[in-house]
C-alpha cells in the first residue's frame, strides 16, 4: 500500500474538517457491569485512560478511551424505534457531536488539554442487547464509536473542542 505524500490531493482532503467537534458528555465506568457514572470532567491518562475509569490498561493499550457520536445516539434510537438513547447505556467515555469520529482514522487529535490517537473501531458487545432491548446489538453495528490511547495526558472537560 503506497502512503501518501504530504502534498497529495487526498491527504489534502482527509485533513480538512469544517468545524472542530465539541464533547457533549463524559462517564466513567468504576467497574465491570457497573452503571456508568457522568462527570463534568476528568484526566486522561497515558496507559490507564480516565481518572474514575475502571480500565487498567498500559502504555501501549489500544482501547484506553472510547468515544461515541451524539450524531450516532441518535440514528441508534431511531434504529431501535425510541426518541433518545441515554449516553451511558452504550458504555462510551466520551460522546462528540459536529466532528466525524472516522475521518479521525491514522491521526492524532486534541480533546481538551490531552491528545489521544485513534486505533480502532469499538464494536458493541453482546451486553447491547440486554442493555438496549432486542435488536440493541443490531442497532450499533457500525455506530459503537473509536478505540483510542492517551499520547499525552492533559483534563477534559464538558464543552471542550476536538481538533485533529
Amino acid at each position: 500500500m503506497a502512503l501518501l505524500s504530504e502534498e497529495s490531493p487526498l491527504n489534502a482532503l482527509m485533513n480538512n474538517f469544517v468545524q472542530a467537534g465539541e464533547v457533549v458528555y463524559i462517564g466513567v465506568r468504576p467497574a465491570s457491569r457497573q452503571p456508568v457514572i457522568g462527570v463534568e470532567q476528568t484526566m486522561a491518562r497515558i496507559g490507564t485512560g480516565l481518572d474514575g475509569d475502571r480500565y487498567k490498561g498500559n502504555a501501549d493499550s489500544k482501547r484506553q478511551v472510547t468515544l461515541i457520536q451524539a450524531e450516532h445516539l441518535q440514528a441508534i434510537a431511531s434504529f431501535l424505534g425510541k426518541s433518545e438513547i441515554d449516553p451511558a447505556l452504550v458504555r462510551r467515555n466520551i460522546v462528540v457531536k459536529g466532528i466525524n469520529l472516522l475521518a479521525l482514522k491514522e491521526k492524532r487529535f486534541k480533546i481538551g488539554e490531552a491528545i489521544l490517537e485513534m486505533t480502532g473501531l469499538c464494536h458493541p458487545c453482546s451486553r447491547m442487547e440486554n442493555i438496549l432491548g432486542e435488536g440493541g446489538y443490531n442497532a450499533m453495528l457500525g455506530h459503537g464509536g473509536i478505540t483510542c490511547k492517551v499520547i499525552e495526558e492533559g483534563n477534559i472537560k464538558l464543552g471542550d473542542i476536538i481538533v485533529a
